[in-house]
């Protein structure tokens, strides 16, 4: 009766479980910015979680001691920010970095809602709005445009000029 009880909770566990390998990783940034207005703090934590499925070369065999086969492994990342005003948002790829155009230089850095642009001097020269999947609302100078980011990481900005009806486009460099 034991053996029979021990044998049905065997092929339970057998076919209920199946072995993984689960591995976390959470970073936490915390940017403090002191200005007029006071002491701001934008706190950014991004989370990886990596998942592998274990499994034998040769399950079948009878050999105590067995292989494990490569699998693929999946990764999960998300990027949570949390602003200074207590609002929190999910971002799906940080584009935050050092963009070069021409001999300009610039920070794309995350805001409240979206990114900020800042001109070597540290002062805001344009904000980006996410719109979509890559896809960005880029204001600057009264002037709405079009921003991407391609393959490289660069971020490339079309806009329309309504007084030659062509459209120009300008690619920052990620450094």
């Amino acid at each position: 009766m034991k053996t029979t009880i021990f044998t049905i909770a065997a092929a339970f566990f057998a076919i209920g479980v199946q072995a993984q390998q689960v591995q976390n990783e959470s970073t936490t940034t915390v940017t403090t910015v002191k200005d007029s207005d006071g002491e701001r703090k934008l706190v950014k934590t991004q989370e990886q979680v990596a998942t592998q499925q274990l499994q034998f070369q040769d399950a079948e065999s009878k050999a105590l001691n067995k292989d494990l086969a490569a699998t693929p492994t999946q990764v999960m990342s998300t990027t949570t920010v949390t602003a200074p005003d207590g609002t929190t948002r999910v971002v799906d790829v940080d584009r935050s970095a050092l963009y070069t155009s021409g001999s300009n230089k610039y920070q794309v850095r995350l805001d409240n809602v979206g990114y900020s642009v800042l001109n070597d001097g540290g002062k805001r020269s344009a904000v980006l709005r996410n719109i979509g999947p890559n896809a960005y609302i880029y204001s600057a100078k009264g002037k709405t445009s079009h921003a991407y980011f391609d393959k490289s990481g660069n971020m490339v900005v079309s806009t329309y000029d309504p007084k030659t009806d062509k459209i120009t486009t300008e690619t920052y460099t990620k450094n």
